[in-house]
């Protein structure tokens, strides 16, 4: 065996030391066994996948998170990083083998895998699954990748209360997969200055691998070092500086998704001035731009602040999630990923969020028919997210802030950063941290974690009281004298219970709103705001009542209404 690879190759190249693919400040501790030989049972060894096994040899070192210490191992991630080509499917295969002598019976050593920060796998004990100790195994994962960076995370679970909190892995093999098109080839877009005309070439980056024609691609092999005894391997340094890298500039072109430069980026908001900005919020400042894509077009782009708690995983799930296409969700232009920038560019909604035109003054007033309308749209994306998709989504973000409107005043639901797809229709709850605004947050998601598509529809009915009323959700300037409550959800049920509900309507809208209508309209609001899921509508039930409610109101066009005092 060699220092830097293991000698016995597959079919693809050589096994390679994962030191340089180490990502963050804890690196582990390698484990290298001394006299114990592993069991290559028959099943493994006569595996067909891809004509294929893994040299014995791989399973006699693994790394480990190193200390035996377990409250130290819970507060990292053992994590490695590496480089892919966006927009491509890839396999991935993680060899296991436990080979510790102190772990010989189940739940000894159970630990979860992530990929790309989502869950791969939870609760994977190496001896249940391959019956005993010393027995290699693998398991496969295929993943889209939307940006150049996969990460591969392992972390201790202690749901069972094993006796180690620790996580193992013995190798790596990223395999990518062709496109739909039987394509290997990540689009290239180069600039030169030397260069009177632009060409396009298609590339395949190889490390210690080839190409398997149009089925299998860059194939990547890692070997985590044999060392004699228990060792800790300092980390070393991946030098991914490339001859010519400053002359050229890669552009890499994922389904409809654009990678654009930071130059393209620094060009279409006047290097980020503070005069472009239109908005601010969690993930960073948000500037209107020009940018150049089949024509000039204008674009919101969204810059992450270096403070930005959101950072990567937000970033990652706009990406994700940029394939939506409805008439009410904004749709995702490009991104930009260079350095330490995280940078989205988003359609350019002339109207901007609704709320601005609920309670900031300088807005006109929006009409009562026009705020319905809005509803209705608004509320049509949000179950296109549950119900139009394989997997549900859940927004986890709905307010009227995320709620943006074009220049002809149609909404469109913004901001996937927090969004959750639920694994299958039969799921009816994802188990998540808490992540919302406060003022909009289902209780219940507070108190269990555990958000449903029914958190998007107490939030809806939120912004429907907001709608309403025309005053945010929460109102740090209310006057509790005159019975009017900071939170807009507890003041609006006040007044239903009391039977006040006129109270609720803008001042803008006196006079403007059918009795029955609004009647109606406080009602699924109310729903929507049931302390139990249960007891909430779906969406295309708040849908069907809300086009009810608005073709109502305009068959009372010419009409005078009255909401002078409306009993419950």
């Amino acid at each position: 065996m060699g220092d830097n690879y293991l000698e016995n190759k597959n079919a693809f190249g050589s096994w390679l030391d994962d030191i340089n693919y180490i990502f963050g400040s804890q690196d582990g501790t390698v484990l290298v066994m001394k006299d114990a030989r592993v069991n290559m049972n028959r099943i493994f060894l006569d595996s067909n996948d891809y004509n294929y096994s893994a040299p014995e040899e791989l399973y006699w070192s693994a790394r480990t998170m190193s200390s035996s210490n377990g409250d130290s191992n819970i507060r990292y991630n053992l994590t490695w990083s590496f480089r892919v080509d966006s927009g491509f499917k890839y396999l991935v295969r993680l060899h296991f083998c436990e080979i510790l002598m102190s772990v010989t019976d189940i739940n000894q050593r159970v630990f979860d895998v992530y990929i790309n920060n989502q869950t791969a796998e939870e609760k994977l004990d190496l001896v249940a699954l391959a019956g005993e100790p010393f027995t290699p195994l693998y398991r496969d994962y295929v993943v889209m990748v939307p940006i150049e960076t996969m990460l591969i995370s392992l972390h201790p679970n202690l749901e069972s209360k094993p006796k180690y909190a620790d996580a193992i892995l013995n190798g790596v093999e990223i395999i990518k997969l062709s496109d739909s098109n039987y394509n290997l080839a990540a689009s290239f877009q180069l600039k030169n200055e030397k260069l009177h005309n632009k060409k396009k070439f298609p590339i395949f980056v190889v490390v210690v691998a080839s190409t398997l024609g149009s089925t299998l691609g860059l194939f990547i092999t890692f070997f985590i070092l044999r060392r004699k005894g228990w060792t800790k391997i300092n980390r070393g340094t991946l030098n991914s500086t490339e001859k010519g890298e400053e002359k050229i500039q890669v552009k890499v072109i994922s389904g409809n998704c654009y990678q654009f430069t930071l130059a393209e980026i620094i060009s279409a908001t006047n290097n980020f001035n503070d005069d472009l900005v239109i908005g601010e919020g969690g993930f960073g400042k948000v500037y209107k731009g020009i940018i150049m894509l089949d024509e000039e077009t204008r674009v919101a782009i969204k810059r992450a602040k270096p403070s930005s708690r959101q950072g990567l995983k937000e970033f990652q799930n706009e990406i994700n999630f940029h394939s939506f296409y409805h008439m009410n969700l904004v749709s995702l232009l490009g991104y930009c990923q260079e350095s330490i920038e995280l940078i989205l560019v988003y359609e350019y909604m002339d109207q901007g969020p609704l709320c601005d035109h609920l309670y900031k003054k300088q807005k006109q007033p929006l009409p009562w028919n026009k705020r319905l309308e809005i509803c209705v749209g608004a509320a049509r994306g949000i179950h296109y997210l549950h119900t139009g998709r394989k997997n549900p989504v859940i927004h986890r973000d709905i307010k009227s802030s995320n709620i943006l409107l074009d220049q002809n005043l149609v909404p469109k639901i913004a901001d996937f950063g927090l969004s959750r797809m639920v694994n299958s229709i039969y799921h009816t709850h994802v188990s998540t941290q808490v992540k919302g605004t406060f003022g909009y947050l289902d209780p219940e998601y507070y108190k269990r974690r555990k958000v449903s598509e029914k958190s998007d529809v107490y939030s809806f009915g939120v912004v429907l009281f907001e709608v309403l009323s025309g005053r945010p959700a929460v109102n740090s300037m209310a006057v509790e004298e005159e019975n009017e409550k900071v939170g807009l959800v507890e003041w609006a049920m006040s007044c239903y219970q009391s039977g006040t509900i006129d109270k609720l309507v803008d001042s803008c809208l006196e006079g403007k709103i059918g009795q029955e209508c609004l009647m109606a309209f406080v009602e699924i609001g109310v729903k929507c705001l049931a302390n139990k899921s249960s007891e909430r509508p779906t969406m295309g039930e708040v849908v069907s009542n809300l086009e009810k409610i608005l073709s109502l109101q305009k068959s009372l066009e010419g009409q005078d209404v009255n909401t002078d005092h409306i009993d419950k």
